[in-house]
């Protein structure tokens, strides 16, 4: 039971974490488009901090898993991990949104 309930807690901070990575990265691209580039950049930090956070839970994950004992592996484990891989895409994606944005500014003064 201690084992399902930790699986379920790791399971949820990746969702929660990876969501609100993806989060933070779409309000960095409304910043930027705004021409808030501080805020826009800082929304990207704000994203990084998130996956580093869903990061340390698949790390500790592995670690067990190296370590023997075996996750069961779920459809909301399958979902969380998704979860976490479509949000590091997405920040991948927005910080060259941003770039392009502070690039299109630049260009007009």
């Amino acid at each position: 039971m201690a084992d399902e309930i930790e699986n379920q807690t790791v399971i949820m901070s990746l969702i929660i974490n990876g969501g609100n990575a993806k989060g933070s990265a779409f309000q960095a691209i409304h910043a930027a488009k705004d021409g808030h580039f501080t805020t826009a950049d800082q929304k990207l930090k704000e994203a990084d901090s998130y996956l580093s956070q869903a990061h340390n839970a698949q790390t500790d994950m592995l670690t067990k898993e190296a370590n023997g004992d075996h996750a069961k592996m779920s459809l909301l484990m399958v979902h969380a991990q998704d979860h976490v891989m479509t949000a590091i895409t997405f920040r991948d994606l927005a910080g060259e949104i941003v770039d392009l944005y502070k690039q299109i500014n630049q260009s007009r003064s």
